[in-house]
């Protein structure tokens, strides 16, 4: 099983190669690594599991309103309309992409969006809905474009009561 438009890993992975799971927790929020990890959770679950899956908007996006050429009220409203629209629409996309491979599998899905620090929101998750796994990406590889919002696995390993499983960065 795959979810359309995930990389591949080049990691086997079905539900014959490793356990199958009743409850997962999945942290994903749409790049490459995510998209690995939500390949993988899904082909962990257990037919009719419940699969919770957490997205993290960053602090980061908090301070993305500019300073020094959005200098009226005016456009610093549009600016920030614009990109709270733009943001809304990709993770309603995603959260659409997973929530329909998660149907095909016939799995229990259930989705959230909080804003925050991704370990700590994960940790505060993890904690309200016990699971027997969570399953997330690996970071980019040094070189790779995009936004640098990482996770704090030493915070995770630390903090977490279940374990962690972090899929492969896909290769190529």
């Amino acid at each position: 099983m795959t979810v359309q438009g995930a990389p591949a890993t080049g990691v086997p992975c079905s539900p014959r190669s490793f356990m199958s799971y009743r409850t997962l927790l999945l942290a994903s929020h749409g790049t490459p690594g995510a998209r690995a990890a939500e390949a993988l959770a899904i082909d962990l679950c257990a037919p009719g599991a419940k699969l919770h899956h957490l997205l993290v908007v960053p602090d980061l996006w908090r301070g993305m309103m500019g300073d020094d050429w959005l200098n009226n009220v005016r456009t610093r409203i549009a600016f920030g309309n614009y990109l709270e629209t733009e943001l809304s629409r990709e993770i309603d996309e995603h959260l659409d992409r997973v929530s329909r491979a998660a149907a095909a599998r016939g799995l229990i899905y259930r989705a959230e969006v909080r804003q925050g620090d991704p370990a700590t929101c994960l940790l505060a998750f993890a904690r309200e809905r016990p699971c027997e796994l969570v399953v997330m990406g690996a970071p980019r590889p040094k070189g790779t474009e995009g936004l640098r919002s990482r996770m704090s696995l030493e915070t995770l390993v630390r903090g977490l009561t279940m374990p962690l499983l972090v899929a492969p960065y896909p290769r190529g």
